[in-house]
Parts: structure tokens; sequence; C-alpha cells
């Protein structure tokens, strides 16, 4: 057998290899070797040289009769499948009674249990492979016309047919479940019957099935089957106990290797797979008690009250200029304010960092989301405040595209016309202000434009879309790690990577609550991506025409203020003189505000611990604790530019005035999930009862369920004007 290429290892008399016997499922003796083993019995390494082999373990039975039937029967059926069987395999009887079937595979497994019949403990078909060892029977225990020395290299063909036979002896005892939300449309009593048990009940499943398959042979527990055209021996069997259908074969609309009862085959047939639809189906075909419709149940949340933006965090004049364009531009103080949030982290960007403490350096990066219906004026909001800063970007895209198409006339020229033009370098990208643009060319123009990068949507939807949380180096990883001012590298195989040490990327942007309820999935919320996310959600109605037109001094008042600031922190940062990057200069904490900063940090803290809040809105406390000291630093930055004040020294002031901010964000956090629950529990309303009822029943029926539902959102959710709701 050594010469014939098995690999041989000594065996005890109770079928213990002998010593260590690892090194021989890789590395075979030699002839000479294997005959100084001294050893009482000999066996192999399977899985060495591709030798495999099929255990059929007989002592599962508990009498002789037993045992013959079972092993006449599954060597006929083998002989039945697979072409010549008797020239191809080699057969052994072992100690126990029992076969093993020995052939060689060009891809053998390892050692795995094929079946294992119903109520017995012990598997009674094996597979040797990779890993494993059998016992050499003597001459005397050889039943095939084949030796141990005549194994042969099957094709694959032959080898899982083999496989296959040998797996439809295993007992399936699983049964598709359907879906838990099929038996919330019933209201069953013990008496009563669902629609599916009494249709398994009064369905021969053969009825539904014998259009798409031949049964081709019987055995003692089921019937084996073979689909129509199929080329394979064989597509799976019925158990005969439990009229359920088991296929091997994915050719089919049934899924393989589940075992399905009638009421399953039929869903599969009529209704691709939904349970739903077809326990609705054979309801009303008469199957099954008829149901007790349960009245719907509209939990109403209690919203936060009085959430008014607190201007007052903002300089006097700056507070005037917002409440006149409000009175006069009919645009929204709530939106406006976070505009303006927004732009004040533009602007700083990585200039200031606020030091918390040794080792942590808070940079003031936001993330604003404006929530509105369209129409509420969420762009002319965002407009009005960020329209010097959009004139500002525009000027740098016009300056760079002059720049770059003199750098283009530049290259066209030969040697001697660029001496005498003089050097050009590559001009260096300079918008700071970017709304459609790819995660590549954000990096790429944030390369060279280190200071900050701003993202400006007039939808976020969009953005949060195109984020693909599962897969490795996503644009989510990427976000995540943006807001954290982490550093950013872009490895690609076709052009030089990209590295940015300090991203700095404010996004401000409007969404829909239709959109925004879709969007905030609990996938979004685990990984705690709309935790950063900053909510904005004003109660709005629309305005009619107001006569009044504001003051263009008050216009160019702003537009000054903010294009100044801007240039100020451009035109002074300080930077690295061996790298040219930013050198951020650290903004500290007096005294007092270090006192102030403690103390709100403890009560965000009490919060996550404590027992009373809704676990599912105290996930956004530990970003609040980071948006605390950006909001502080924001805060103190631009009042101290308006008053001309030391900018690097945060006060007592500036941490109670984002203490306000917080709150205010964290009411607008809290109401926004309440209404997503609500909305969640009206569209579940509707999407039950579409079919059955009409636009004016379900709206009777969730009024009598509970009138203080939110009116605007179901009329949006049904797609009609409010009048009918």
């Amino acid at each position: 057998m050594a010469s014939a290429g098995y690999s041989i290892i000594g065996v005890q008399k109770t079928k213990v290899p002998i010593g260590s016997w690892k090194e021989y499922q890789t590395t075979q003796r030699t002839s000479e070797q294997v005959s100084k083993i001294d050893a009482e019995m000999f066996g192999y390494c399977t899985g060495y040289n591709g030798f495999e082999v099929i255990d059929i373990d007989l002592k599962v039975f508990s009498s002789l009769q037993e045992r013959k039937d079972f092993w006449n029967e599954y060597l006929s059926f083998l002989q039945d499948n697979i072409d010549n069987f008797d020239n191809k395999f080699v057969i052994y009887k072992t100690m126990n009674n029992g076969y093993h079937i020995i052939y060689k595979s060009s891809k053998p497994n390892g050692n795995l249990k094929l079946a294992k019949l119903k109520d017995k403990k012990e598997a009674i078909i094996e597979s040797r492979g990779i890993g494993g060892y059998c016992i050499v029977y003597p001459p005397e225990n050889q039943v095939s016309k084949l030796s141990y020395l005549e194994a042969k290299l099957l094709d694959q063909e032959d080898i899982n047919i083999l496989w296959s036979c040998s797996k439809y002896y295993n007992y399936q005892d699983e049964v598709i479940e359907i879906a838990n939300e099929v038996k919330k449309e019933y209201s069953i009593t013990e008496k009563e019957v669902t629609p599916w048990d009494d249709y398994n009940s009064k369905t021969d499943l053969w009825d539904l099935i014998q259009g798409e398959f031949t049964k081709i042979r019987t055995l003692s527990d089921k019937w084996i089957i073979k689909r129509h055209g199929a080329t394979s021996p064989h597509s799976g069997y019925i158990y005969k106990n439990s009229g359920c259908l088991y296929l091997f074969s994915t050719g089919t609309n049934y899924p393989a290797e589940k075992l399905l009862n009638p009421f399953a085959v039929y869903a599969y047939q009529n209704h691709k797979g939904d349970f739903k639809s077809a326990s609705a189906d054979i309801y009303k075909q008469g199957f099954g008690t008829r149901k007790i419709e349960k009245p719907p149940v509209i939990n109403i949340p209690e919203l936060p009250k009085n959430i008014d933006f607190p201007i007052d965090i903002f300089p006097k004049s700056v507070q005037d200029y917002l409440l006149e364009c409000n009175d006069k531009l009919l645009t929204n103080i709530d939106y406006m304010a976070c505009s303006l949030l927004w732009s004040l982290s533009l602007m700083i960007g990585n200039t200031i960092r606020v030091k918390v403490k040794n080792g942590w350096y808070e940079p003031a990066c936001l993330w604003l989301t404006l929530v509105g219906r369209a129409g509420v004026g969420k762009t002319p909001s965002i407009n009005s405040i960020v329209k010097p800063l959009s004139s500002l970007n525009l000027y740098e895209i016009e300056r760079q595209q002059k720049n770059e198409e003199k750098y283009e006339e530049y290259l066209e020229l030969d040697k001697k016309e660029k001496k005498s033009y003089g050097n050009v370098s590559k001009p260096r990208k300079s918008q700071f202000i970017v709304k459609d643009i790819t995660i590549e060319a954000l990096v790429d123009l944030h390369q060279d434009n280190d200071i900050s990068v701003g993202v400006l949507k007039d939808e976020l939807a969009g953005w949060i879309k195109d984020m693909n949380k599962y897969r490795p180096g996503s644009d989510l990883e990427f976000w995540l790690s943006a807001w954290n001012s982490e550093p950013i590298s872009l490895n690609r195989k076709t052009s030089k990577s990209t590295y940015v040490a300090s991203p700095f990327i404010p996004v401000l942007g409007g969404i829909q609550p239709s959109v925004m309820n879709s969007l905030y999935s609990e996938d979004y919320k685990n990984n705690g991506f709309m935790d950063r996310m900053l909510f904005c959600y004003p109660e709005i109605d629309v305005e009619k025409w107001n006569p009044n037109n504001i003051n263009e001094d008050s216009i160019k008042w702003f537009s000054d203020i903010i294009t100044n600031l801007f240039n100020d922190l451009r035109n002074n940062v300080t930077r690295w003189s061996d790298s040219n990057k930013v050198k951020y200069d650290i903004a500290d904490m007096d005294e007092f505000a270090k006192k102030e900063a403690i103390r709100i940090h403890d009560k965000f803290t009490d919060i996550q611990n404590s027992d009373e809040y809704d676990e599912y809105l105290k996930s956004i406390f530990p970003k609040q604790k980071n948006y605390l000291f950006r909001f502080a630093l924001l805060i103190h930055v631009f009042d101290s530019y308006v008053s001309d004040q030391d900018y690097l020294l945060i006060s007592k002031e500036s941490i109670l005035k984002a203490e306000k901010l917080c709150d205010y964000f964290i009411k607008m956090a809290t109401k926004v999930n309440l209404l997503k629950s609500e909305s969640g529990e009206l569209s579940t309303i509707i999407k039950k009862h579409k079919d059955t009822k009409t636009t004016k029943e379900i709206v009777l029926m969730i009024n009598e369920a509970n009138p203080k539902f939110n009116k605007k959102e179901l009329a949006e959710l049904l797609k009609v004007s409010r009048k009918h709701i």
C-alpha cells in the first residue's frame, strides 16, 4: 500500500494511532520505514495523495437485519445512479460491520458528517478526508471487485453523486417558520386554526409539485424525486411522515436544503416566497379560522416644548441682523442660526482648537441637518447667511481656473520660451465650499486647501445614501474619521495616493422629514453616524408676501464681518516650517470656564447612567460632550472678533452659551426621534390596510384610535391634501 501511494501509520487495537501521526498527513513513509513499524494494526492517512473515504457506521442499528437492509438499499442506490459503480470504488467491511468506500479525489474534503437518522445520536455516514485516517483491513474484508491497491482517481461528477446520495439519508427536522408579522395579522385562540396550518392539513404536497418533478425511487421513509429536464440523477425528496419537500438542487424556484411544507411551497410558487401575501391569499380561499381584526394602537409622543434657538449666544448686533432677516425676508431664525454656526466652523477650520485637557484638543467641526418640508424656506435661509462665503468661494474657483489656464499655456512652451517666461508652478486648489463631489476629489482638494473644505448641499439625502457601511474603506468610515479630524489616506492603483493629516469638513444641508425617517435607521444609529448630526427641525408655517425690504447697509455690514473674519483667519494662519502644513493655535479655558465645563460634562454623564432616560437617545450624549467644546470655541472666537478681544482664552460665558446650544440640539434630536416613531406607526397602519380600505376609511380608523395624531405627517404618507384628513 505504501508503494501504491498510501501514507501508512501504526494503530493500536483500540483504533488509536501509535504516537504522533500528524506529520504523515503530509509526508509519506517509505516501504522500508513501514516494514519497521511495530504495531498490531495499520492505518492510512486520508486526504494524503487524494485518498478519501465514505464511512458507513451501521452500529447505530440495534439489529443485524436493520444493518443489512440499510446497506443493501444504500449500495443499490449508488449503483443505480453512478455509471459503472462496481469498477470505480473500493469497498471494505469494517470491524464493526460497517463499510468503507475508498476512492481518490483531486479535491479531497475534510472530515464531515453527511447523514444522521431520526432519533439516532451518532451519524450513520461520514467522510474521512484531510486530517483523518482509516484502519487497513485484511483481504477477507474486501467486498468490491477492486482492492486497496486499485483505488482510482475519479471524476468530480461521480464523487458529487456519491455525496449527494449519502446526504439523502440525513434526517431534517426543521420546517420553515411563518414570519412573525404574518402571525400578527390574526387573533388566534387555542380552538382556532391559522390559514397555513389549515392549508397544510388539507393539502398533499405532491399535488402541488408533480408538474415539476417525477418520483424516481421509493425508500423506507421518503420518495426520491427528480426535476423535469434536470441533468443530475436526482433533485431532492419528500418525507413520508411529514409530507414535506427537501431539495438539494438550486435550479428551482424553491430554496435548497430547507424543509418546505405545502404552504411554503405554495408561497414560493405563487408569491415569490412572501409568506404574508400567501397567507392572505389562502385566507381569502377559506383556509383558517376567520380572523378578528385588532384595532390599531397609535402612541402620540409628548414632544419637547418651546424649542427656540438661543440667538443670545451671538453678539447683539448679529442677533439684530438675524431678526431683521426673519422679519423682512421671512427667513427662519433656526435655519439662519445653524447656517451661521456652520460658517464659523468653516472659517475657523484647522486654525484653532480648544484645549480640553492634555492630549485632548477639540476641533470645531459641525455637521448640521436642517429638517423641513419642501417650500418652507430652508435654502433662502441658508443663502442669507452663507452668501458672503459663497461669493468668496466663487472668486477662488474663477481664480483657480485662470491660474490653471496659465499653467497649461506654460507647459506647452519649449525650454527656451519657459526660461524667458519665468517659472510657473502648478496652482494649488483654493476652493473651500463644495456641493456634489466624490470622496477622492474632496480629499485631493483638501490636500491643497488644508484649513477646511465645507460641504453645502440643498438635500443631504444623497450624501447619506451614498455611504456603504459594509465595504472596507467605505464612505462611512471616511466621514466618521473626518468628524474626529483623524488622518485620512486614499491609496490608489492608477494615480498618486493622497493624505490629509487633519481633515476638517463641516457639513450643512437640508432634508425632508419623510426622507429623514427612511434614513434614520438602526444601522446609522448604532454606528454613531446619526449621533454626530445636529438636527434643526423648527415648526414653520409658510407666510404670505411681506412688503418690507431689508436695509442694504445691513446686508453689507454682515457681509463685511464674515469676509473680514474669513480673511483674518486665513491670512494669519501659522504653518510648520518643515512641511508648510497648518499649525493650529490653541485656545485654552480660564479657571471659571473649566469648572462649568466639568459640571456640564458630568451632567451629561449622569444622564447616560440614569435609568430614567430613553436608551435610544442616551447615545447622543457622548458626542454632545465633544460639541460642548466645539460650540464654545465658535461662540468665543466670533464674540472676540466682534468685540476685539483675545480669542485664545475661552470664558465662562462662552461655555454657558455652548450649554444652551447643546440643550437646543438635544431637544431637537429628541423631537426627531419621537416624530420618526410616530411616522413609523402611521406607516405600518397604512401598509397593513392600503389594499383593503379606502383612504377615508384609514383616516377614520386612525382618528378613532387616537385623534391627536400628526395630521401633516399622515397627509404626506397618504399623498393627499390635508383637507382629506
